[in-house]
């Protein structure tokens, strides 16, 4: 039996390393508190875009460029004029309704007013073939914004996948895969629509009658292909070049010697760090292929007659500049406010995302 009282103070061994729990005391709620984790744990797009949100010009750009998605799906609905029709008065053609300045009539439509008719407004006028102004902007302008978006996500795509491969690979790839990249920099573009053009007139011209692709005509198709075939080249170079600089840094080297995959590197690693290069260029790339739509329009290679788009409006109030000024004005003043919000916006993404110009 041990002589030991139960309840002694313990006895403990100069030498031994069993601790004294005696000298320990639970901790307080204070010491509790300041061991909590001071804010949820979020995510690098989470924390991106409520960096963007406290962005006000990048906000109201925003705001800006949902209206004008909004007008241009609901606005239709309400118009009763059709972008591709002559305006009719009691289902008669009327020849007088051309080249209307903003809420005015013709005379007939006065007349029919006059004799208690109902008629929508012009409130852009109308065209030098009697179409309503107003609803040919607004399809228009949905024309321009889907060609935008459409190309600009070809570009993103390609030259992303490309540039990311040239760039972390390197080496020989890289060099076989750059000099590839400027031979397609060095081909007319311009040149290679209008062939492409006048190639798929006579080959496909016939097959994609009474199909949406006849809709759009066959210049816009091959504007397309060129989007797919040379406007990548940018894109892959600057994703190639953002590449070099960042799989240097000890953390990419780390993931390399954890294991991580080329992939889940370029993924997780990579692209989060090059992400305010791909969201500026994809940003910017919408308002270029925009202009680019504006300019095979003025050479008659744009969207098929009669489907308008902001660019074929601005060619056709070219002819009656002095007369009908505001021809002009309208369509303008939406690819100014499209070019203008999607830039800002761009600068907004940028701020947010990059690791290096967050707080």
């Amino acid at each position: 039996m041990s002589d030991k009282k139960e309840g002694a103070p313990f006895a403990k061994n100069i030498l031994s390393l069993q601790v004294d729990l005696s000298k320990f005391s639970p901790a307080s709620e204070e010491d509790k508190q300041s061991f909590e984790v001071m804010r949820p744990s979020s995510t690098f797009w989470r924390d991106g875009f409520k960096n963007f949100k406290k962005n006000k010009m990048a906000m109201t750009s925003v705001i800006v460029l949902a209206l004008i998605i909004i007008a241009i799906l609901v606005v239709p609905l309400f118009v009763p004029y059709k972008y591709s029709e002559t305006i009719k008065v009691n289902g008669q053609r009327d020849r007088s309704v051309a080249n209307l300045h903003p809420y005015k009539w013709s005379e007939k439509e006065q007349e029919f007013i006059d004799n208690g008719g109902k008629l929508f407004p012009h409130v852009m006028g109308t065209d030098q073939l009697g179409r309503d102004y107003l609803i040919r902007v607004i399809i228009g302008t949905r024309i321009s914004l889907l060609v935008g978006f459409f190309a600009s996500l070809i570009v993103l795509i390609i030259g992303l996948v490309y540039g990311s491969i040239s760039g972390f690979l390197g080496g020989k790839v890289d060099l076989v895969m750059m000099r590839i990249v400027d031979i397609i920099y060095s081909l007319p573009d311009t040149l290679l629509i209008i062939l492409l053009s006048f190639v798929l007139k006579e080959t496909i011209g016939t097959q994609i009658q009474g199909t949406v692709l006849a809709k759009l005509g066959t210049g816009m198709i091959s504007m397309f292909i060129v989007f797919g075939l040379l406007y990548w080249v940018s894109m892959a170079r600057l994703i190639r070049g953002q590449i070099l600089s960042i799989k240097e840094n000890e953390y990419v080297l780390a993931a390399t010697a954890m294991g991580a995959s080329n992939s889940r590197m370029i993924r997780k690693h990579i692209h989060p760090n090059c992400i305010s290069v791909i969201f500026i260029s994809t940003a910017l790339q919408i308002p270029s292929a925009i202009f680019t739509e504006s300019f095979l329009s003025f050479l008659g290679l744009g969207v098929a007659v009669p489907m308008p788009s902001l660019g074929s409006l601005a060619s056709d109030a070219r002819q009656g500049l002095q007369t009908y000024p505001y021809k002009l004005i309208f369509p303008a003043i939406i690819i100014s406010l499209i070019v203008l919000t999607l830039n800002l916006i761009g600068d907004g993404l940028r701020d947010a995302f990059d690791p290096k110009l967050r707080k």
